[in-house]
């Protein structure tokens, strides 16, 4: 038998496991509240649920196609196509056509959020248990998960990928925190210098700009704001050095998806995407425009940042370093950093920084100063984790915070839509060959898509103003038809132009007979016009990799490499032979 006092110790893994069980299982029962009003309303269909569900239609249908990274979307403009897939970050669609490949597809939806803000619950409480006791940490685990803003998104957006690129903001800011030395290592942890931390937040930081752009947008100001308040707060460069080079090494990571999508934007009408509705003028706190259905919107959005602006002031002042109580959990540079992030986040969502909007680069594309609530609903669920753990009424907050919570959900389950017919049909409409709707920004330059016809053959004559009689009608036949290639063979007495069901874009390669042309735009859309000579014709169009996607690959390459060497260098070496 073994003394007492020899017994192993647990093992470190099991140890840590069996600290995030309660953590999990509290993300869990959330995210099963949030989606509970699925089984029997059906899917909550907000303004960009169409647009999400059609895009993994379509990568699912590609990757049956043997297409590993779709950048064609095939049956978008009613199967004329554009190039959703090189703009649009690839996570959101890719989870939600891996979860279509194995379940039903009315099913994705929910479980696509019932994933996401549990992993969101996960991620705030790796944030909070660096800085509070376990209560707190779990208490903001819980509100994290279940914050207004992503309420919002659920019931009323369902803008699926930001809500995906939210959950990673937790986890960009405890490694901001972490690379700045403001949190204590415990014993297990005692890196030898701050390259694993710049490494991961260069990982998180990437994942963020590949789930949103715009959430992109709002963290990398928001975690520029942080690194510079950083490095006043301890008068050195240092932080200011180091998370440049996270954000560096972000940007490289991502370079794969972000050269093409910047490089590509003058091949598209991307000024659409700050078109009439869409501007951030019109779009702060209780702006009124034109528009009922918008205005409307717009005031819900605006309540829920009040209140988050309001519930974020009170738990500050609670939980301030040396209030009257003489109670704090928070170490006060982490106070004031989380106080920053909600001060920041505020005055972004009010007309008076609309100078900022215009002169700070991108952040105008960000569309949405409401959208600011993402960053705001951190420091929302720091702070109401470290007031709960306060002796003085702790309880009362923790009771309040998730009455109001529990509130806000059940008035926006009863202001969205909800449907279940949604889904069924984009499939019948993609199975019978009509496809679905475009995007306005990402529609090919030059192009109006309001004009594409809603059913066109794959190939067709164009031009048979030359051809007097039947006989002179050329023969066509399609060969092969999949999102990226398209090959057809025509006979015909006399020239003419074929006409494919394709909207016309450079990064499409055509070959007539193995002879490269330049294919015509229509005159009403830019749909894609092969002219022929007499005679027999293989035309072969072949959607190409353009050198903006090389060297974007590239750079992704290298970057992963050199931080794998970096990390590898940085390892402690053993004295032991």
């Amino acid at each position: 038998m073994t003394p007492p006092g020899e017994r192993s110790l647990p093992l470190p893994w099991a140890a840590r496991i069996r600290g995030w069980l309660p953590a999990l299982s509290i993300s869990l029962f959330v995210s099963f509240l949030i989606v509970s009003p699925f089984f029997w309303l059906g899917n909550a269909t907000g303004h960009d649920f169409q647009y999400h569900a059609a895009s993994w239609l379509d990568a699912a249908g590609q990757w049956r196609e043997g297409i590993v990274y779709p950048r064609w979307t095939e049956w978008a403009n009613n199967g004329f196509g554009e190039p959703r897939f090189i703009f649009y970050p690839p996570n959101s669609w890719m989870l939600g056509a891996a979860l279509g490949s194995v379940l039903p597809w009315n099913k994705v939806p929910f479980v696509f959020v019932f994933l996401v803000q549990t992993f969101a619950g996960l991620s705030a409480f790796s944030l909070a248990r660096r800085l509070l006791p376990s209560r707190g940490a779990l208490y903001c685990a819980a509100c994290y998960a279940a914050n207004p803003y992503a309420l919002l998104i659920v019931y009323m957006r369902s803008d699926f990928a930001e809500l995906l690129a939210n959950a990673f903001f937790p986890l960009l800011f405890l490694l901001v925190l972490q690379i700045c030395e403001m949190l204590k290592n415990p014993p297990s942890f005692q890196p030898r210098s701050p390259r694993p931390a710049i490494a991961c937040f260069a990982i998180v930081f990437s994942l963020i700009w590949l789930s949103n752009a715009p959430a992109g947008v709002i963290a990398s100001y928001g975690s520029a704001a942080v690194f510079g308040f950083l490095a006043l707060t301890k008068r050195s460069w240092q932080p200011l050095m180091r998370g440049a080079a996270g954000l560096v090494l972000g940007f490289g990571l991502a370079g794969f998806y972000l050269l093409p999508a910047a490089y590509e934007q003058r091949w598209v009408n991307i000024a659409q995407a700050l078109s009439t509705g869409l501007l951030p003028s019109e779009n702060f706190l209780f702006t009124v425009i034109n528009d009922p259905e918008h205005t409307l919107f717009n005031w819900i959005a605006s309540s829920l940042a009040v209140f988050l602006m309001v519930a974020t002031g009170l738990a500050a002042l609670a939980a301030r370093p040396g209030n009257e109580t003489g109670e704090s959990v928070l170490e006060s540079r982490v106070w004031k950093t989380l106080t920053l992030l909600a001060g920041v986040a505020s005055a972004l969502m009010l007309r008076f920084t609309a100078i900022l909007w215009e002169v700070l680069p991108k952040l105008r594309f960000v569309q949405f100063p409401w959208r600011w609530m993402s960053l705001l609903s951190v420091a929302f669920a720091v702070l109401l984790g470290a007031v709960m753990v306060l002796r003085r009424w702790g309880w009362a907050w923790a009771v309040l915070a998730f009455a109001c919570i529990g509130a806000t959900g059940t008035v926006l389950v009863q202001r969205g839509w909800w449907d279940t017919q949604d889904i069924p049909a984009l499939r019948a409409a993609i199975a019978n060959g009509e496809g679905f709707e475009g995007t306005d920004e990402y529609d090919p330059a030059g192009d109006d898509h309001t004009n594409v016809p809603a059913k066109a053959p794959e190939a067709e004559v164009i031009d048979t103003d030359s051809m007097p009689g039947p006989n002179s009608v050329p023969t066509i036949h399609v060969l092969r038809w999949t999102p990226e290639e398209k090959i057809v063979t025509v006979n015909s007495r006399d020239p003419f132009a074929l006409g494919l069901r394709l909207l016309n874009y450079p990064a499409w390669r055509v070959e007539v007979n193995g002879t490269a042309v330049k294919p015509m735009g229509g005159e009403d859309f830019r749909q894609m016009i092969v002219p022929l000579r007499a005679g027999e014709s293989r035309v072969t169009v072949r959607f190409g990799r353009t050198w903006d996607r090389w060297v974007g690959g590239a750079l992704t390459l290298v970057i992963v490499l050199f931080l794998l060497l970096w990390r590898f260098e940085d390892r402690p070496r053993s004295d032991k032979i």
